[in-house]
């Protein structure tokens, strides 16, 4: 966010006086008409990247862009932060955001994916949303100001907060119960007996972007300034149109070119995108022995969709392997099948070796000492007569 100085107010005049004399905005002409466009991804789930894709398309009308260009742009108070939010003329994207949604947490957070979607750029001085939506650029308060608008066209309350030490601008923003989504601890802070929720405008790679509730470590146990919307803009002279596309179904097939190899061994891991889709980006993860995902690499498409990655698991044990990628605009994303992958420990190797040398050995071993000892013949005795069988005899012979 911008800290106001002499510089920005004199800045501020020269394009007041710029727009007094001009009745368009600069770069078009008196019979320059045509309607502006913008376009952003939700996700039906914000929580859950892999949900399915929604394509926002914003048309807003030159007359509106042109209202609010001329529209004063000074900000003298701190209140004075509140006339930039407009709910009325962005109340249709509220509306198409609660076809998507059904609860107030993923609203909100499917808000600050729009705005996770627009080029970050310091701008002098602040500008309208509507502004903002044209130019595809903007900083901290911009980007405050859009999804304020959002909110507050969609029934749910706001106020802005100011970190002056830190010139900068978040949203507060009143969601009922703590968020369940927030990766991080949950930050609020209190305002007229409300516990309204931090939110972070800024940053990129939307799917992964700031939630409600989760503060940057910099702004947190930092002194904040609440500046309540009571001064926000009512009504316009218009308003934006706005309609929702689902992407179309994608599906990612993956293989791996052995399920079974020693460690330190490489596999193969080739795939397709269905419809074919050239240029995408596949992300490879990795679990090992039942751990947490974790990537391994990305691949680019081929022009037939086509993907393949060498990758040696770096332990033995049990490995299952998936690729996903996101989608585009035209496919929502997809999640191949997981394959598994047995991945045998060198020291198993070498203790079965082991083992079975040992065996061979001791049976060579016992073989060799059964060969050398002696075979015994049974002893014999003589045969002798019992003594009563004589007595017997020499009475007959008498």
């Amino acid at each position: 966010m911008k800290s106001p100085s002499l510089k920005t107010v004199y800045v501020t005049v020269i394009i007041m006086l710029v727009t007094v004399f001009f009745t368009v905005p600069i770069g078009q002409t008196q019979s320059q008409t045509q309607d502006y466009t913008a376009s952003f991804l939700l996700l039906s789930q914000p929580s859950n990247d892999k949900s399915a894709t929604y394509e926002l398309n914003i048309t807003i009308p030159a007359s509106l862009y042109q209202y609010y260009t001329k529209q004063s742009h000074t900000a003298f108070t701190q209140s004075d932060y509140a006339k930039y939010v407009t709910p009325y003329a962005l109340k249709p994207i509220a509306d198409r955001l609660w076809q998507i949604y059904n609860n107030t947490e993923d609203y909100v957070n499917g808000a600050l994916e729009i705005v996770h979607q627009i080029t970050y750029q310091e701008i002098l001085p602040s500008r309208y949303p509507i502004e903002t939506l044209v130019a595809g650029r903007g900083d901290c308060d911009l980007f405050v100001y859009i999804v304020a608008s959002i909110l507050e066209a969609g029934g749910i309350h706001a106020v802005l907060l100011l970190y002056e030490d830190q010139q900068h601008m978040q949203i507060g923003i009143d969601v009922g119960d703590q968020p369940k989504d927030a990766r991080y601890p949950s930050y609020s802070v209190p305002y007229q007996n409300i516990s309204y929720y931090i939110a972070e405008c800024t940053g990129g790679a939307w799917r992964y972007g700031w939630r409600v509730g989760e503060c940057p470590d910099k702004y947190q146990n930092v002194s904040i300034q609440v500046v309540p919307l009571d001064r926000m803009e009512q009504t316009s002279i218009g308003q934006v149109a706005a309609n929702l596309r689902e992407l179309d179904h994608s599906t990612l097939a993956m293989k791996v070119s052995r399920t079974m190899l020693l460690e330190n061994n490489a596999i193969t891991i080739t795939g397709q995108i269905y419809p074919q889709s050239p240029n995408e980006n596949v992300t490879i993860q990795a679990k090992i022995n039942n751990n947490i995902w974790r990537t391994i690499g990305t691949i680019t498409t081929e022009s037939d969709g086509r993907f393949s990655y060498n990758w040696t698991p770096p332990v033995g044990g049990i490995v299952d392997v998936q690729a996903s990628w996101s989608g585009n605009r035209q496919l929502n994303g997809a999640n191949s099948a997981v394959n598994n992958v047995v991945v045998i420990p060198l020291f198993i190797v070498a203790l079965v070796t082991a083992t079975t040398v040992a065996i061979i050995i001791i049976t060579l071993v016992f073989v060799k000492i059964q060969c050398k000892t002696p075979i015994v013949p049974p002893m014999q005795f003589p045969q002798t007569t019992p003594q009563k069988d004589n007595e017997t005899q020499t009475e007959l012979d008498s």
